[in-house]
Parts: C-alpha cells; structure tokens; sequence
C-alpha cells in the first residue's frame, strides 16, 4: 500500500434547520461583520433574506453580494473582493452553489494578499489563511464546501482558471438540506450527477488511496441510491439528506484523489459554450468511462452496483454494463445524451483538447492521455 495522508480542517454542520446555528459559527471566530456572496436566483425565491435575517438576528451586520453568475468570471471577482474592502467586513458567508463558494474563496485570498486572482492560478499559490469562510450550499453537486480548489472564467482568454491550494478550504460549512429541497428537477439532476461523477472519478483516480476510497464509496451509496427520488419528489426530507451528504462526501474525496477526464473536459466546453457544469460533466461521462475501461481494475463492477436498480451476479458483470447503465441513468434525469444537444460545435475541438490537456485532472486519470485521444474523445460525446 503506498504512502499518503489526509486531514479534515473544517467545522462542518449538518442537519435539517442547522441553518439557524449560523449566528453562533459567526460569533465563534469573533465575527461583527459578514459580507454574504451569493445570486439573484436564491434572492428571488427568499433564500438569501431567509439567510440575512438568521445573521442579523444575531446582532450581526450583513453586507450583501449578489451578482455571482453561473461559472463566474474574474470581473465577478473584482466586484465582490471590492466590496469586502468597502464595507469592513470581517468573514465572508458563501450562499449558493459551486459559483457562490468559488467566488468567495477567491474573495477571502484577494481580501487578504491583494493582487489579481490570475496571480494565484495553479497549484499552491496562496501564500497563507484567508480570510475565514462559512459555505452554505444550496445544491447537492459540487462539493466546494469542502474542496482546495476555486474555478474562476478569465474570459480574456475563454479559460477556466483554478486556484488550488489548502489555504482556501472553508473554515465552516453548514449542511442543511432543507435548503436542496425546492429546486427544479432539472438543477437537481445535473447537480447530483456532478456529485455522483466527483465519487466517480475519485474513486478510479490514480491518486486515490484508502481514505478517498472510503468517502467515494460512501457518496457512491448515499448518492446512486436516492439519486432518482430525489429529483422525482424534492420534497422527499431522506432522499434530499442522503444527496447532501452524499455531495459532502464526495467532495472530500476528490480534494484529495483529485479527479480525471472528465473534469478537465467539461471546464473548456462550459468556458466556449456556456454549458452549466453540472450538465457538462454529465454528457460527456459515459463517453470517458468507456476510454477508461481499458485501465478497469475491478472498481466498475462496484461502481455499477452503487447506482444500478438491476442485481446481476458479479459472474455476469462487463464494463459496458456501467456505461449502459450511465446512460440510462442521464436518460431517467432528463439529461442531453450528446454534446451537439447542449450547443457544442466541432469547430472549437481542437481548442478545448488543448485546454483540456492543461487541466492536472489529466495526470489522475486512470487512463493516460495524450492530445489526439482528447480530440477523438470530444468527438465521440458529440
């Protein structure tokens, strides 16, 4: 067994209506003043005033943010870290999904060491804490909560930037599924087959290791067995429980184990083409699990049982039973089954291989890769 090692810093809260242990978190780290990041979309519906009343009621002061956009942009960024300095905040509070949160990690490193977010693209650029963060997520999907990366969209260059380093993991996440359980069906499925595909690739990573393992295998179970009830009734409190979990899991186990193909794909097509993330992923998963196939050692066979509602005996099992199965299941939620169904066009190809391969998912990708085989798979999930 190779060497490795992990930690788990975070404060984590969960619980149906741990919402309202926020004000307590808040005043634990000595906190007066919250700037809370999150989006138009969660303000219409009253979850943002529902999360300002809890602060206020506090005896806090709340400053609000709301212009975080889908895969949000480095201008998104400036905005908000503007803000911050502005008002005098002394935390930031992330409301929202994978955007919200991304955006306030990058909010808490400029907050603390100025510069632009460009400075700290890559591995292990942040050169210290930033500022503290409580994650709030609304969507069972991307995990943020819990993960060392932010994804930022420098339009200038139609690149998804990450910034990657330990320093930018929320210091507090509050997990409280009521918050999952009056979104559409159709940001419910993409967002938990994002989870799902986080377990996934984690779980076949190259750098996967016992304790990555553990939580993959975990989210695996909480997120394939309550995956389609969970979209068919929201309102369904376990199913919505076992997502948000699920989602936490499989966050942490791809913090560690990284991710893969699919990944470093997705990133391009949602930078060109506007494409949710969620959706993304989702599309082009049945196409890279089967590129991967050639590398299975086994873990296809438990993955199928996680997320299969059949029961074949492991002696009847193949590798393409799983991407069947795959398929079938983005059929069930509603998902696109080909790329050109989401607005990708051959032209931009050979453009995102080339940004795909700069992606580090690349190096854990139990397959290996090189920039033709990233062309041929682009070409196949079209």
């Amino acid at each position: 067994m190779k060497d490795f090692n992990f930690k788990i810093p975070q404060n984590i809260e969960f619980g149906a209506g741990s919402l309202k242990k926020l004000p307590k978190i808040l005043k634990a780290d000595e906190s007066e003043h919250v700037l809370l990041v999150s989006d138009r979309g969660l303000e219409s519906i009253g979850v943002v005033k529902k999360v300002q009343d809890i602060i206020e009621a506090g005896n806090i002061t709340c400053t609000l943010f709301l212009d975080v956009i889908p895969n949000p942009t480095v201008d998104t960024v400036n905005q908000a870290a503007a803000l911050y300095r502005e008002c005098g905040a002394e935390s930031i509070v992330a409301l929202g999904g994978g955007s919200s949160i991304d955006v306030a990690k990058a909010v808490g490193v400029l907050a603390n060491y100025g510069g632009k977010i460009t400075d700290y693209e890559g591995l292990h650029k942040v050169p210290g804490p930033i500022v503290p963060v409580t994650a709030i997520p609304t969507t069972a999907g991307t995990g943020s909560e819990v993960t060392a990366s932010a994804v930022i969209t420098d339009e200038s260059r139609n690149y998804k930037l990450s910034v990657i380093s330990y320093e930018i993991l929320p210091k507090y996440a509050v997990l409280d599924p009521e918050l999952i359980m009056t979104a559409p069906a159709s940001i419910a499925a993409s967002c938990g087959v994002d989870a799902l595909i986080h377990a996934i690739e984690a779980y076949i990573s190259d750098f996967a290791t016992p304790f990555t393992d553990a939580m993959a295998e975990k989210a695996m179970e909480l997120i394939g067995g309550n995956i389609r009830r969970f979209v068919a009734n929201r309102t369904n409190i376990e199913a919505a429980s076992a997502m948000m979990l699920g989602s936490n899991f499989a966050g942490i186990a791809f913090a560690w184990a990284k991710l893969g193909n699919v990944h470093a794909m997705s990133h391009p097509v949602s930078a060109y083409f506007h494409v949710a993330h969620g959706v993304a992923n989702a599309v082009l998963l049945p196409a890279v699990m089967e590129y991967n196939g050639l590398a299975d050692d086994g873990r296809y066979e438990k993955i199928y049982h996680y997320i299969s509602r059949k029961k074949e005996s492991a002696a009847d099992f193949e590798p393409q039973m799983l991407i069947d199965e795959i398929r079938e299941l983005n059929a069930d939620l509603g998902i696109p089954a080909s790329l050109s169904e989401i607005g990708v066009t051959e032209d931009k190809i050979e453009a995102m291989a080339e940004d795909a391969m700069k992606s580090a998912n690349v190096l854990a990708n139990p397959r290996q890769t090189n920039i033709r085989d990233m062309i041929a798979l682009y070409k196949k999930a079209m």
